[in-house]
């Protein structure tokens, strides 16, 4: 699917919401800079979060209770351990299941392997200007 801007990207984030369920588990890859975490604001808007969404790229993660069910949004992109990321993803796996949110994880590649059931959308850059999104629901290959 091609994104070509900002105003297109919160609104395929806010359709999105309607995807995820508590205790949902979101995976997004791309390079810096794609819209990540745009996407998630528009996700944060589609689920009636009231708080304003920013990066966790310093906190690691962040949470938000105020929609119709809560959000944990992390960014592994300063770990690079994978014992620290693993550690981390399992800790706020353990609080969405408690809590009922759905968990969404920028760069996540360093606990792929730790995650079973999820959605990932893959986002690239185009050629000229806009976003490509890929998704892939782990779901699928479970027949």
């Amino acid at each position: 699917m091609l994104i070509s801007n900002l105003s297109e990207t919160i609104l395929f984030g806010k359709n999105f919401a309607t995807k995820l369920k508590p205790k949902s588990i979101l995976l997004l890859e791309g390079p810096i800079g794609s819209g990540k975490t745009s996407f998630v604001q528009g996700l944060a808007e589609g689920l009636s979060i009231k708080e304003q969404i920013t990066s966790p790229t310093f906190a690691l993660s962040h949470h938000y209770h105020s929609g119709k069910f809560p959000l944990i949004h992390m960014d592994l992109y300063r770990l690079t351990n994978v014992l620290s990321a693993e550690q981390l993803f399992l800790e706020e796996e353990e609080e969405a299941n408690i809590i009922g949110a759905a968990l969404v994880i920028e760069w996540p590649e360093l606990i792929t392997n730790l995650v079973e059931d999820y959605l990932k959308i893959n986002i690239s850059y185009c050629e000229g200007s806009g976003r490509n999104y890929e998704f892939y629901d782990s779901r699928l290959d479970k027949n």
